[in-house]
């Protein structure tokens, strides 16, 4: 919840009016819109493809449409030890995905994962 509201912060989306508003207290919709339209960002949403892909719904979409640009996100929590290994597994399962969206859409695609450990360890 807290990130898609940020990222809802940092795009001007609509439905978000200021900093001060408790994140908690939002219900995210599964697109979200700029004011001016240009930064959706869909949430759990499966994306259409040419061929079968098993990994295809990331947990946030953020479409940049001005720039050309499609970067996903996809949050997990993992033991503290294996943090790293959760982020190049995540990385390696959007891989196919981000092939074909490079491939189909001629856009750049990234994948951020967002991983933290059970006890609040983060990667560099």
């Amino acid at each position: 919840m807290y990130l898609p509201f940020k990222l809802c912060l940092k795009n001007n989306n609509n439905h978000v009016k200021s900093d001060n508003e408790h994140w908690y207290d939002q219900v995210p919709k599964s697109v979200e819109a700029s004011s001016e339209g240009k930064v959706p960002i869909l949430g759990n949403k499966q994306l259409q493809t040419d061929r079968t892909i098993l990994n295809n719904k990331p947990d946030t979409i953020i479409r940049d449409n001005e720039e050309g640009t499609r970067i996903l996100t996809d949050v997990a929590v993992s033991g503290d030890r294996n943090v790293t290994n959760k982020e190049n597994r995540i990385i390696l399962k959007h891989k196919d995905l981000t092939t074909e969206i490079r491939l189909v859409w001629n856009m750049e695609v990234k994948v951020i994962p967002v991983i933290t450990g059970a006890t609040g360890t983060i990667s560099e």
